[in-house]
């Protein structure tokens, strides 16, 4: 699913144009976006947390030739869904 499909789906579920169900997914993510960025922890009750992970520069290969490189550091957005969730996608 993709944010028109879901989009789709939430205008059909709550009656409003798709312009509009559109507008709020996109303001959905962008806040959770947003406020990663910012370093803090988006928790949403029922559904998971999404925090930001750093990841220190370290050293790796080049799988082509196997010289030596650095990956820089990284800061990577990371989910863990809630025990609901879990319940529901493991039957």
């Amino acid at each position: 699913m993709n944010t028109s499909e879901l989009a789709t789906k939430l205008a059909e579920t709550h009656s409003v144009s798709k312009a509009q169900a559109k507008a709020i997914v996109d303001d959905v993510l962008k806040g959770i976006v947003d406020t990663a960025a910012s370093g803090a922890e988006v928790s949403l009750p029922g559904f998971g947390k999404f925090k930001v992970k750093e990841t220190p520069e370290r050293e790796g290969r080049n799988p082509a030739n196997g010289e030596k490189i650095k990956i820089a550091a990284a800061r990577k957005l990371t989910f863990s869904p809630a025990k609901a969730v879990k319940d529901t996608l493991n039957g």
